[in-house]
């Protein structure tokens, strides 16, 4: 079984989108009929999130972190529990492409990092948008670690510790767990998601908050 975690914290407004793309790459027909369990995890959310997720089918589970780590840990430790193999980490902001799990699975490695592209620029003025593009590599081999396009082997996960506690950067300390623990890690420039560029990021020094300090 392959799991999919979502952390979410109140994404009423684009938290259809992100479920609607990650059922279509759960049936991706070269999965083979592999059963995929999607799990939106609900951090201290008080608009219809919960209602919405419910509305799909999907699972679901509630929380009150308010600590991204914590909650993409929380859901990673109930999937690994239903004997999840593969565990594929995106954000409610974020849309997949339908083939998002099939390359994962594809490439026979203990993680795959993947690519992000920013679907909408209009909240930044155009400076921020050409420094972010010359220093992100959209080739093989990148360096690029984002919570939004993360897959890793259960195995891999549990050797490496899993996600830490972490307000944030806890997609770049579990890369380089894995790192650590010798896991095989495929960086590809093929396997890419859609994601926000908002500013109200959800996440204090997250992707938004990044993309912020380049109009400094």
């Amino acid at each position: 079984m392959i799991g999919v975690i979502v952390p979410v914290h109140n994404e009423e407004r684009l938290l259809n989108r992100c479920i609607e793309s990650l059922l279509e790459a759960a049936f991706h027909q070269d999965l083979s009929n592999e059963e995929v369990k999607i799990l939106i995890v609900l951090d201290d959310c008080t608009d219809t999130s919960l209602h919405i997720a419910q509305s799909y089918g999907v699972m679901t589970l509630t929380c009150t972190h308010r600590n991204v780590g914590k909650a993409r840990a929380h859901g990673a430790e109930h999937l690994l529990g239903a004997d999840a193999r593969w565990l594929a980490f995106t954000d409610a902001d974020t849309v997949v492409p339908d083939a998002w799990l099939a390359d994962q699975i594809r490439f026979n490695v203990d993680a795959v990092c993947g690519l992000v592209e920013v679907s909408d620029w209009s909240e930044h003025p155009q400076r921020v948008r050409e420094r972010y593009h010359a220093s992100y590599h959209t080739v093989d081999g990148h360096r690029h670690i984002h919570g939004a396009n993360l897959g890793v082997s259960s195995a891999a996960y549990r050797k490496a510790g899993g996600f830490q506690s972490l307000p944030a950067h806890e997609d770049v300390q579990l890369v380089a767990d894995l790192e650590r623990s010798g896991a095989s890690i495929m960086w590809t420039a093929s396997n890419r998601v859609t994601t926000s560029a908002r500013k109200n990021c959800r996440c204090r020094e997250g992707f938004g908050d990044y993309l912020k300090s380049l109009a400094l």
